[in-house]
């Protein structure tokens, strides 16, 4: 009966453990979901509350660290060129931030996590609105992926690491097959000689489309086991 109760209990015990396995993978796709609904509606402040509290985002050739550089980025830059310092919608102002095709990997003890998100957007200003930022298109397509690392802080799942990588750009009308590459500006100096930029820049410079890399898995191949070995370099135009 001994043997029986532990193989009863151990079998309980293992249930349990992929059920909070399951519970944590679904709580982070709510978290990275919830990340592109409060992008869709300008909500920064609600963006900066989705990161730990030395989270940190890598973009545009920069690292923003802790809720300070996340506020500087989101709540400081990006609101007053996409919502008129607004914290929530504008009238007439389309940023839809679809988050597709999740995979999510939990760590053993539960405390941290990785995943793997597409992006894929559709922005644009209506012509009745009476202000808009001239260096975006009147409507545009954009897409990217975005490598992610998550933690467990006070029991909640938190973005630790955010990292996008924008694939393309293009103008609505031209479409994607007659698309210049991405012409957008990196950040070139760190915060405070630039007062609204990261602390640290990156070596990193993101190849645009046409041409085509990959974005480094955090996963192996989920049936060979193969750990890939590429890099960013991959899928671009040869010299």
């Amino acid at each position: 009966m001994t043997d029986s109760n532990d193989a009863i209990l151990a079998r309980l015990e293992a249930v349990e453990t992929e059920l909070s396995l399951l519970k944590d993978q679904q709580a982070i796709r709510k978290l990275q979901f919830s990340y592109g609904y409060f992008m869709d509606k300008g909500q920064y402040d609600q963006v900066v509350d989705l990161f730990a509290s030395d989270g940190e985002l890598h973009f545009m050739g920069g690292i923003f660290r802790g809720k300070a550089g996340l506020r500087r980025l989101y709540c400081d830059r990006l609101r007053a060129g996409f919502t008129d310092g607004n914290n929530g919608p504008v009238y007439g102002l389309l940023a839809d931030h679809m988050q597709l095709q999740d995979i999510v990997d939990v760590a053993a003890d539960g405390s941290s996590a990785k995943g793997r998100f597409r992006a894929f957007m559709q922005g644009g200003s209506h012509v009745t609105k009476k202000t808009r930022n001239e260096r975006l298109p009147l409507q545009w397509w954009e897409a990217g992926v975005y490598e992610n690392d998550y933690v467990k802080e006070d029991g909640v799942w938190k973005i630790g690491t955010l990292d996008y990588h924008m694939f393309w750009q293009a103008d609505y009308e031209k479409g994607w097959a007659h698309s210049e590459p991405y012409a957008g500006a990196f950040f070139e100096k760190t915060f405070p000689d630039d007062p609204l930029g990261p602390d640290e820049l990156t070596e990193r410079r993101a190849a645009f489309w046409p041409e085509t890399p990959i974005v480094p898995y955090h996963y192996p191949h989920p049936v060979t086991g193969e750990v890939w070995q590429g890099s960013l370099t991959d899928g671009l135009k040869e010299d």
